[in-house]
């Protein structure tokens, strides 16, 4: 069973319900939570969704080293933590981290027996629609956000396995099987 699991995909594919729905599905799989730069959207919560910080001290943590991975993401940064991955996978605890494809690309130079799990939506239609449907960006946000969408797609091939999220549970359940070793 790998130990290390990244699930990447574009903004807006839905990485965050279909890792809350793995984990309802099982507990026992630890999810990072990343730092972020960005300001917190009105149903998220600090420490939880992510840990939000600002530019200074999402710096000065990066300096020590203190970043698995890190990328800036429309004009943010995001980083996920390495004390915290290194702890679980310590413990024998599966970890899975949700990341953007610049970062799973440092994890995977960093760690090449991590698993790489690329989510992708059913159309980049729907796409553009989950991202207008979430009402938190204007429109030129949205044509940004498509344009590292359209070549975030075209890299899907260099992960170990690509997940369509046509269905939240179908993808939460396909995910957890590659988890546990199975192949999908």
């Amino acid at each position: 069973m790998p130990s290390l699991i990244v699930l990447a995909g574009p903004s807006g594919v839905g990485k965050g319900s279909v890792v809350a729905a793995l984990r309802a599905l099982d507990p026992s799989v630890w999810v990072s939570v990343s730092w972020a730069t960005r300001a917190r959207r009105p149903a998220e919560v600090d420490g939880v969704d992510y840990v939000f910080v600002d530019e200074q001290t999402f710096a000065a943590e990066a300096a020590r080293g203190g970043f698995l991975e890190s990328a800036e993401y429309a004009g943010h940064h995001k980083g996920t933590p390495r004390r915290a991955v290194q702890e679980h996978l310590a413990a024998g605890r599966p970890v899975l981290l949700e990341i953007d494809v610049q970062g799973a690309r440092q994890v995977r130079a960093s760690d090449p027996d991590a698993l790489l799990v690329f989510l992708a939506p059913p159309s980049r239609a729907e796409l553009e629609a989950r991202l207008r449907g979430r009402g938190t960006d204007d429109d030129e946000v949205i044509a940004r956000r498509l344009a590292i969408a359209d070549v975030e797609m075209a890299a899907a091939g260099e992960f170990d396995a690509v997940l369509v999220n046509d269905d939240v549970e179908a993808a939460a359940r396909r995910l957890l099987a590659l988890v546990r070793g199975a192949e999908v």
